[in-house]
């Protein structure tokens, strides 16, 4: 696996790729890999020749109160986890080449999908997301990028803004990857205390009761969502949100939906969860 910190040196080989007429697959991430990363490593290389992984810890997409700093930074042990997954190619780019200023006014904003749900709590957060996806799609020009279901709301924007800005990469979504307990992989899950550990599988067990209650018709989306913030506060989160949605925009929705999505953001002291459980009804 060849390790690359410039934009330059990164598209000297994709042009080398793209001479053999190679396709390429692309996995952005943060860092700190955990099984459910290196999934999307896998399975970058099932639909591609070649595959790109990245690791930036994107500063535009951290609000002020939130843990930038203290992100967990481990590239050395995420370099082997890649080279034994396939991966070709590291991209390890500094904050001085993804902005020459990071208060740079060029920003790129999915309006709606930037302000509801996790976007409510935090301001920014997904305009720093879809401007720094945007810059590493440029950079890498893949075929294929691969992201993971668990950021859903991240995923939906991604798509959108592709679309419309008619970016010719094919986005490929994989399920959340879970632990034995249900508890989504997350790099925050280092976190948690012993004690908060124990808690968090919660999230997952109330967002599957409520889908439940759903298909049994027991209860409206209201309601449910209510009961279900109740059970969590009972268990001992703070409760962000847990809303029902429309899979495909995230709208809230009409009574003739039937692919719809349950989402939940949640905190066990300053570690911030979330979780989601896609469904159909008959």
């Amino acid at each position: 696996m060849l390790t690359v910190s410039s934009i330059a040196g990164l598209r000297r080989i994709i042009a080398e790729y793209r001479k053999m007429g190679q396709s390429v697959g692309f996995v952005p991430t943060m860092g700190n890999l955990h099984a459910g990363h290196l999934m999307l490593v896998d399975k970058a290389d099932s639909l591609s020749d070649r595959v790109i992984a990245s690791i930036f810890v994107n500063p535009t997409q951290f609000g002020p109160n939130e843990d930038y700093e203290g992100y967990p930074r481990t590239e050395e042990e995420d370099a082997k986890k890649l080279e034994t997954h396939a991966a070709d190619v590291l991209f390890l780019p500094s904050v001085e080449t993804m902005y020459s200023d990071v208060n740079s006014t060029t920003t790129v904003s999915v309006p709606y999908l930037s302000s509801t749900l996790c976007g409510e709590s935090r301001p920014g957060h997904f305009d720093g997301v879809a401007t720094i996806v945007t810059k590493l799609l440029n950079i890498v020009q893949p075929d294929i990028a691969v992201f993971g279901g668990k950021d859903y709301q991240q995923l939906v924007l991604i798509r959108q803004m592709v679309s419309e800005l008619a970016i010719p990469t094919q986005i490929v979504a994989c399920d959340t990857c879970r632990e034995e307990d249900g508890l989504a992989m997350s790099s925050r899950n280092i976190y948690l205390s012993r004690e908060h550990r124990r808690i968090a599988p919660g999230l997952y067990q109330e967002l599957c009761r409520a889908v439940d209650m759903i298909r049994r018709r027991k209860a409206g989306f209201d309601e449910i969502n209510l009961q279900t913030r109740a059970n969590l506060e009972q268990q001992g989160f703070q409760v962000q949100y847990i809303e029902v949605r429309r899979q495909g925009d995230l709208r809230p929705p009409a009574a003739e939906d039937k692919l719809l999505i349950i989402l939940g953001a949640v905190c066990l002291a300053s570690t911030r969860l979330i979780d989601n459980i896609i469904f159909e009804l008959d």
